[in-house]
């Protein structure tokens, strides 16, 4: 029962202004009834009241008390006024009486004690029976009973009762109540129609002024900001792995959408996680609502197809914002219905409550236990409305009668189950809540004045909020204004049905009533509406009789939908919590408000959005704060633009820039997104002036450093290039992983200059530079800092970016002109100070610590103007400076910065003049500028000592810049001084005076004093300190700050004396360090080892400091925007040395700031290259900021705290099957040799390599490793690896010589013979390839695999095979990589037989050949010798350069497509994969052609070819980064591909170029195979690496490479569940390698090439390998040694990969490296000698004593000489 009433005389007088009405408060029929009250009583039915209360007046009826003489008046109002109730659908609930006799009944029969009062009552209360009892069903007796006394009440209880029984007589069955008596429902007291009453009374009144008053106020603590996004507008990856088609999928793809616009990639956010997360950081959000795509994790909409990549995918996004402190709000359904569930009717199907409920089950077990608010829907309206009434939505249906209801009515049961499934299983554990965001436009009745419009006002909010928040918070069922319009419009239009409502039965309204815990508002904008006759027509407008429109004074939007009436929404939330929450107490959450603007209009300075959402935020504040309406959330809609809808990409809510033009879709802040933040950090829009007490450093201790000797020359530093200059390549690249001590400073950099602009704003003053740079020629493109960032005026941008990166500190200089605008304190600027106090309170707000550095080169011209740094006067001039600022800022600032990099501003600008000032006195004006730039450090830093620290606590340093320089030849000790000197020249400059005894190095003294005297004058031009100079500069630095970029190369020369210059005192040639990768800047390569040298370095030479590293990074240049993959490589590698140098040497490392923040004006570069994690459009006024991809690899670090070890380098500890198949592998041409012997025929590669400039150093494999010769030698070797198999391949023309089998060579049968003899015999099983490229020659002058006759050549060869060696080969391969043959051999020609163009026919006929073959197999042969035959194939492993980036995923598919996809598809699927097939038939016939250039294959030949299987043969070595490549109209495979691929450089090398040591991939590929091809059974067939050059027979590398490899091979089969059959290692031994001849070994044994008899010399990865095998996998360690562990005796042990140092075997210089021992040269000498005697009765052949640097093991019992000009 919903209650409403009584009328009152107040309200009376209301309805009808003409009636007097008197001072009774109860109308009481003694004055007409009101014109109005029929209206009113319609709307109170329109609302859901069921009944209303009609007290009768005793009184007025009786006035007498005799039932015989009425007020007949009276009586007739009170029967009019109940059949106005009954005729409206209201059931009257009359009230007998009150509690208090009337005063006229008492003086007549006393009060309740009298009986004859009782009488009285009874008598009346029969008359009222009478009278109205046929027009109301439920009476109340009495009333107010708590106003009776104990004798009254029970008297008036007694009447209760004796009228109770009469009127059961009267009306059996009927129901009488008493006050005593529980009522279902509850009084809604004085409820009158919301608009005339509430409304009115409350907004009506406001004046437009009063009514847009802004209220500035503060929302409650704690109050949720958030922003939201849609799945299907933001995700893209439409398809990826494994996802659904939805129903906007479908839309799309069918060109609904504008322009053909679809959302298949959108934002890219499937693979962007951390990027949408950085966003929300820099936002400052505390909320962040997402909807999950139903597709995507059930891709058929039902569990049966779940998808569990899919529900990873949000685990990720779930866990990165709950790590960024960033709660979770998750929508179920938004919209993207899988298309799938569509097909069977969608929302129209009562089937998908179950199915909607059982997703929503699903969502909260998986994810609930961090998702703790769930919307079940959002804006289900829309659904209904536009996807199944007017059809302008997905799934497009135009059904406004049935469908929409239906869908409402569906969608209502499917979020009350999906709220009872979380209320009944899932609440009580993890505490969340549920509810269901509502979309609402507020109505506004056009005439206010007007109560049809009033009512039509109402009707829409009815039919758009009411139609799902009525059952819900209400009372379960529809609004009854709603069915009863419905029901009107039916009877009105009996031929045409406008509306079908359905109707909830009573347990289905139970069941839906009361299901949210909250009410979430969707709310964007209002109308204007008035009544209107719908007619007959369906839809909201028709069948609810309004009409809505849009007053032209609101502010338009790029939707014709959206316009600005922010009142509406204060508005809006007073009628919820009055029309709803009055019965469902729950709070509100605005879970949607924003606006779109166009494309291409407001990119970024997006002010109309701005003005949107303060006026929007605003209303709400007064809704709470005016109101008080509970609204606990604001959601503006949305993060970032994306897919919206039929409008596509030409509509963008977003707070930050998508650009859908590029594929990285790069996200860049709006102005929008500023203000919101801004509005966020307030918590409304109270300015409050915060206080900060900064915290010091905790690493430094504030003491005075000790003061150290002078450094020797050369330095005892020298160390370092004892202790790495010897490292292998292996050695020094060998990754480390692990992680910095907690409390390790990460930060980021930048400088004034180049990022603040506002040149000559608010009375700055000029500065060198910008003289400089003003001066046209002077700078690239003539750019110059006058705007540069711009950061002066956008001070907020730059605080978002450090938000959202997370930094700890933040290094910035202080414009002194800015400050000081002379250069001196009587200029004072004040503006300036502000700025500067604005950030640094802005950085200590998000605990950001400043790292301030007061000179960063940009001198007031006005102190160049009296010579600047060559002027001594300069030193107090600065000191005042510093005074100053450690005054103003030193309160908050605990970390200063001196000077960066004085080298720079001595040589470049006084001694080069390449920058300001331009001076170019390189012989002198450097020495000077130097020492007054030290000796003013000492100052300021005495200044901070003696004024400041006591107070301040914080420490002073200054920034030193140095190259790493590495000695040409470290063996040769002057160019080891040359390196030393040239350290002692740049950093000891004026770290030795600062650092150790006040005075410059001995080795510059020396020189420039030499240099001087030698040039004729009479003093050396290097300055000289007093010793009290001394005393005051030396300890004058807390802390060690280096800026570091890149290392060179020195060599001694003897420079010239003349013209007198810094550079020539040095003595040294300086190159680039050739080996490294290239950057922007010519000069700087990345030479990431020579960080970790130069801060051991500084650890040796400086008495081990605490040091930071106050400068690293690298430029790229201009054409790299967002996806700097280069920087990410740049940051990868050089924080590693840095994290080596912390935790393998010791070195006291405490903080590493990146450079630089963001691009900006890079000094004498300009603005062609950029040095930033974030881009900067330097051609858009706005200056917008983008992260780059660096930026969140360099936030992922600094979360990370450095590199903690992945999952994919940790070891798993486990075993292979029993009967895991052991192997190692070789070929024939590579080894056999007896390339003309016995009758062998001749082959491609024959011919290949007696072609000149064909192969590497013209090898051929005339001999390669003889072993045709060398049965014995090769199974001796096999055994000592323990291999249970041995793979080996067939000279096909060894058996038979012209390729046909019209000739069968029995002597090369013969050897074969012989081998299966020899493995039997050592009880090792053969693998046996028919072909591993060693085509017969005489069928390739046919044409080879282009001619279709080879299939059946092949066939009759391998029938040859099968019936001569198949009784005792039960493993068999028909092709070994038919990918290299194909595309290598007759692609690109590199290959034999050296043909280019013909890949698709050759693999065509590759793939039919194998086929036949494995049928003949299978047919002829199977049953009787019960072997196992396949094809090996080959593949990288293909990895995305950009992970976060689609474009890049797509290529590293399209390269496995056409990689491993080339042949596998065909064998286990019977064809081409579509994406091959598809793609050459479309370049093909584009580019003219009739038809495609790759073969089809017959319905039969696919028949034929499909399952030709028995295991997957596999082939891998190394992993690849994908990117897409645009070939333009190339008609061959890489323009068919369309991808490129490069190489981690972090990546540890090999021998071969293409090869590099990537495990990880393994398994992936593994994997992949599993899922890609039906998990077959799988044979590792090679795998292995390479080396060049002199061979170290302790090849770690190897050894790394194999415990590492087989490790993820484990990790597949135990992990992964790969069916893994066995592992075969390449090579056996060092053989032919193809094109590359002998330079490339990937044996693990060595083949010494220069002793005739070739023997096979084991490597220490052999001994590793033969354990593996031995050991069957990985025992575990912590159970102690395994017997498994025990090298094989004569076996050379090599150590494995856990006992491999970082840091190799340091040798001092004066010692020699003999036979493993490092000895004097005198000891190896006399040990030399006594070898020689030692080995004359066994000496070695001539062939064994080899020239190498490298150390050697024992072998044979015998050792190696090791004979070098430095070691004699």
């Amino acid at each position: 029962m919903l209650l409403a009433g009584p009328l009152t005389n107040r309200k009376v007088k209301g309805l009808n202004p003409k009636s007097s009405g008197g001072t009774v408060d109860v109308y009481d029929c003694t004055h007409p009834i009101p014109a109005g009250s029929r209206d009113y009583f319609e709307y109170l039915q329109s609302r859901g009241v069921t009944h209303f209360k009609v007290p009768l007046s005793w009184a007025d009826l009786l006035p007498t008390g005799l039932p015989g003489q009425p007020q007949q008046p009276v009586v007739t109002c009170y029967q009019t006024l109940l059949k106005q109730l009954v005729e409206v659908g209201l059931q009257p609930l009359v009230v007998l009486h009150g509690s208090t006799v009337p005063e006229a009944l008492r003086s007549r029969y006393g009060s309740w004690e009298s009986p004859k009062l009782l009488e009285k009552f009874e008598q009346y209360a029969e008359f009222a029976f009478l009278e109205f009892g046929e027009l109301a069903h439920s009476w109340v007796t009495l009333s107010h009973l708590d106003e009776l006394k104990a004798a009254e009440l029970q008297n008036a209880k007694h009447a209760h009762a004796n009228v109770y029984h009469r009127y059961h007589e009267l009306f059996p069955g009927r129901e009488l109540i008493n006050e005593g008596q529980k009522i279902l429902g509850f009084d809604v007291v004085d409820l009158f129609a919301y608009f005339e009453a509430t409304m009115k009374s409350k907004f009506s009144h406001m004046t437009s002024s009063e009514r847009d008053a802004f209220l500035k106020e503060s929302f409650p603590s704690g109050f949720q900001w958030a922003t939201s996004s849609e799945s299907f507008k933001v995700e893209g990856g439409w398809s990826e792995d494994g996802k659904g088609e939805t129903i906007w999928d479908r839309f799309g793809h069918d060109n609904k959408v504008y322009d053909n616009q679809t959302a298949d990639l959108a934002c890219d956010s499937y693979y962007k996680v951390d990027y949408d997360v950085y966003l929300l950081r820099g936002l400052l959000v505390n909320t962040y609502q997402f909807s999950i795509s139903w597709a995507r994790i059930f891709p058929s909409g039902h569990r049966g197809s779940y998808s569990e990549k899919g529900a990873l995918y949000y685990d990720k996004m779930i866990n990165a914002l709950i790590e960024s402190g960033i709660q979770p709000v998750v929508t179920l359904h938004h919209w993207d219905l899988p298309q799938a569930l569509q097909d069977y009717g969608g929302w129209t199907n009562t089937s998908v409550v179950e199915a909607f409920k059982d997703y929503a089950d699903f969502c909260f077990s998986r994810f609930g236990d961090r998702v703790k608010t769930w919307n079940t829907f959002s804006s289900p309206w829309v659904v209904s409305h536009a996807g199944y009434g007017t059809g302008q939505h997905p799934p497009g249906i135009k059904d406004y009668v049935v469908s929409s209801y239906q869908v409402t009515h569906n969608m209502l049961k499917s979020h009350a189950e999906a709220w009872h499934v979380y209320n009944d299983k899932h609440r009580k554990k993890q505490g969340g809540k549920v509810g269901i965001a509502l979309n609402s436009d507020w109505a506004e009745p056009m005439n206010p004045s007007r109560p049809q419009d009033i009512k039509a006002a109402d009707r829409y909010l009815q039919f758009m909020l009411g139609w799902f928040a009525h059952p819900i918070f209400v009372d379960g069922d529809y609004p009854a204004s709603l069915k009863a319009q419905i029901e009107q419009k039916r009877k009105d239009c009996p031929l045409s049905e406008p509306a079908r409502l359905p109707v909830f039965s009573a347990g289905e309204s139970q069941r839906i009533r009361g299901t949210a815990d909250f009410l979430g508002l969707n709310h964007y904008t209002s109308r204007l509406v008035n009544n209107s006759d719908g007619g007959c027509r369906p839809g909201p407008q028709g069948v609810g009789d309004f009409q809505a429109h849009v007053d032209p004074s609101w502010s338009s939007t790029a939707s014709d939908w959206i316009h600005s009436a922010p009142w509406g929404l204060r508005r809006l939330l007073n009628y919820i919590s009055t029309e709803y929450l009055n019965v469902t107490k729950v709070p509100v959450y605005i879970t949607g408000n924003g606006m779109p603007t166009e494309y291409n209009v407001d990119t970024f300075n997006d002010t109309s959005r701005i003005q949107y959402m303060r006026s929007y935020i605003n209303e709400a504040l007064k809704a709470i704060h005016l109101d008080g309406v509970d609204v606990q959330r604001f959601t503006v809609q949305s993060l970032m633009d994306g897919f919206e809808g039929p409008q596509g990409y030409s509509e963008r809510f977003g707070l930050h820039h998508v650009n859908f033009d590029l594929p990285d879709r790069p996200r860049t802040p709006k102005q929008s997104a500023y203000f919101y933040s801004k509005v966020i950090e307030k918590n409304g829009f109270v300015s409050t002036r915060n206080s900060f007490n900064a915290q010091g450093l905790k690493n430094p201790e504030t003491k005075k450093l000790s003061s150290l000797p002078p450094s020797k020359v050369p330095s005892q530093a020298k160390v370092v290039w004892r202790k790495f200059s010897s490292q292998t390549n292996f050695q020094r690249k060998l990754y480390h992983y692990g992680t910095f001590p907690q409390g390790f400073h990460w930060g980021v950099a930048s400088s004034a200059y180049q990022i603040e602009g506002g040149w000559n704003a608010d009375g700055k003053g000029i500065s060198v530079w910008d003289k400089f740079t003003q001066k046209p020629g002077s700078i690239p493109g003539n750019a110059n800092g006058d705007v540069a960032c711009d950061s002066y005026r956008r001070l907020e941008e730059d605080l978002y970016m450090l938000r959202a990166l997370k930094v700890k500190s933040y290094r910035f200089s202080l414009s002194w002109s800015r400050i000081f605008p002379s250069g001196q304190r009587t200029s004072l600027n004040q503006k300036g100070v502000d700025y500067y106090n604005r950030l640094i309170d802005g950085l200590l707000a998000y605990n950001i610590t400043p790292v301030v550095t007061l000179y960063h080169w940009d001198l007031p011209q006005a102190l160049q103007n009296l010579n600047g740094w060559d002027n001594v006067n300069m030193i107090n001039i600065f000191n005042d400076f510093c005074d100053f600022c450690f005054a103003t800022f030193g309160d908050r600032v605990k970390f200063w910065i001196t000077f960066n990099q004085p080298h720079t501003i001595a040589w470049s600008g006084y001694g080069l003049g390449q920058i300001p000032p331009n001076v170019k006195k390189p012989g002198d004006a450097p020495y000077r500028v130097a020492h007054n730039l030290l000796k003013a450090h000492a100052k300021a830093y005495h200044t901070y000592d003696e004024k400041y620290r006591k107070s301040q606590g914080g420490v002073v340093s200054i920034a030193l810049n140095a190259d790493w320089i590495e000695p040409k030849d470290v063996n040769v000790p002057r160019e080891v001084v040359a390196a030393d000197r040239s350290l002692q020249f740049q950093l000891g400059w004026f770290a030795h005076p600062i650092f150790k005894n006040g005075d410059y190095p001995d080795a510059m003294k020396w020189q420039v004093g030499n240099k001087s005297e030698l040039q004729g004058l009479s003093e050396s031009r290097l300055p000289s300190f007093t010793e009290e100079e001394k005393a005051y500069i030396r300890g004058t630095a807390d802390i060690f700050c280096i800026n570091h970029y890149t290392t060179k190369i020195v060599s001694h020369v003897t420079a010239r004396l003349n013209p007198q210059s810094y550079e020539y005192d040095r003595d040294l040639k300086e190159e680039e360090e050739g080996d490294s990768p290239n950057t922007a800047i010519s000069t700087q390569r990345a030479v990431a080892w020579g960080l970790r040298r130069l801060l051991n370095w500084v650890k040796e030479e400086y008495g081990d400091p605490e040091i930071y590293i106050t400068e690293n990074g690298v430029a790229t240049d201009t054409k790299t925007t967002v996806d700097d993959t280069d920087r990410v490589f740049y940051f990868k590698m050089y924080i590693d040395e840095a994290l080596k140098a912390h935790n393998l040497d010791g070195v006291k490392l405490r903080g590493y700031i990146a450079s630089s923040l963001m691009d900006s004006f890079e000094w004498l570069n300009g603005y062609t290259v950029g040095f930033g994690l974030h881009h900067v459009d330097f051609t858009d006024p706005n200056r917008p900021r983008t992260p780059k991809r660096s930026a969140h690899y360099y936030y992922q670090v600094m979360k990370d705290n450095g590199f903690p070890i992945p999952d994919d380098e940790k070891t798993l500890i486990g075993h292979f099957p029993k009967g895991f198949n052991w192997s190692t592998a070789s070929a024939s041409y590579q080894i056999e040799g007896s390339w003309r012997a016995h009758g062998k025929g001749l082959s491609i590669w024959d011919k290949f390599t007696h072609t000149p400039l064909r192969v590497g150093n013209n090898d051929n494999g005339d001999i390669a490793c003889d072993s045709y010769n060398k049965i014995d030698k090769d199974v001796e070797v096999l055994k000592k690896l323990k291999v249970t198999h041995y793979r080996f391949s067939i000279s096909w023309t060894r058996v038979l010589p012209d390729g046909t089998n019209k000739h069968i060579n029995e002597a090369g049968l013969s050897y074969y013979q012989r081998l299966l003899d020899a493995l039997e015999a050592a009880n090792i099983q053969p693998q046996v390839t028919l072909y591993h490229w060693d085509l017969p020659l005489a069928l390739q002058k046919v044409g080879g695999w282009e001619n279709e006759t080879i299939v059946q050549r092949f066939r009759d060869y391998a029938d040859v095979l099968f019936s001569r060696l198949g009784n005792r080969v039960k493993f068999w391969i028909t092709l070994n990589e038919p990918y290299i043959v194909a595309n290598l051999g007759y692609g690109y020609g590199t290959f034999a037989p050296g043909i280019v163009g013909k890949q698709y026919i050759a693999g065509h006929n590759l793939i039919k050949a194998h086929a036949e073959a494995w049928h003949l197999y299978n047919d002829k042969y199977r049953a009787k010798q019960g072997g196992l035959i396949s094809i090996t194939i080959n593949s990288d492993w293909v990895e995305p350069r950009n992970p976060h980036k689609q474009e890049d995923v797509d290529a590293a598919m399209r390269i496995l497509k056409f990689f491993i996809g080339w042949f596998a598809h065909p064998i286990f699927n019977g064809d081409y994969n579509d994406v091959m097939k598809t793609t050459i038939r479309e370049r093909s016939l584009a580019a003219g052609l009739p038809k495609s250039r790759l073969p089809e294959f017959t319905p039969e030949e696919i028949k034929r070819i499909k399952g030709t299987h028995d295991y997957f043969g596999f082939n891998h070595y190394t992993t690849v980064l994908a990117f897409p490549v645009d070939f333009g109209n190339r008609q061959d495979y890489d323009g068919d591909r369309g991808a490129g691929s490069i190489q981690d450089p972090s990546w540890i090398e090999s021998g071969s170029f293409w090869l590099k040591i990537t495990p990880f991939g393994f398994r992936r590929l593994l994997k992949f195979i599993k899922d890609e091809y039906g998990n077959p059974p799988i044979y590792v067939t090679e795998n292995g690496i390479s080396e060049r050059g002199a061979v170290d027979l302790n090849d770690l590398h190897r050894t790394h490479y194999y415990e590492n490899y087989i490790n993820q091979a484990l990790k597949a089969m135990v992990l992964d569940g790969v069916d893994l059959r066995g592992y075969t290692a390449w090579s056996l031994m060092d053989n032919f390698e193809w094109a590359a001849g002998f330079a490339e070994k990937f044996g693990l044994f060595y083949v010494n090439r220069s002793n005739p008899t070739l023997p096979r010399i084991p490597k220490g990865s052999a001994s590793r390998y033969a354990t593996i095998i031995a050991c069957n996998g990985f025992p575990d360690p912590a159970l102690g040694p395994h017997e498994c562990l025990n090298p094989e005796p004569g076996a050379t042990s090599g150590p494995t990969t856990s006992s491999i140092a970082t840091t190799a075997p340091a040798l001092p210089l004066s010692t020699v490296s003999f036979l493993g021992l490092e000895l004097s040269a005198d000891d190896a000498t006399v040990a030399l000698y006594v070898i020689f005697v030692l080995l004359l009765d066994n000496p070695p052949s001539p062939q064994d004593v080899r020239v190498s640097t490298q150390r050697v093991p024992l072998l044979h019992g015998l050792p190696y000489l090791l004979l070098n000009s430095s070691d004699r």
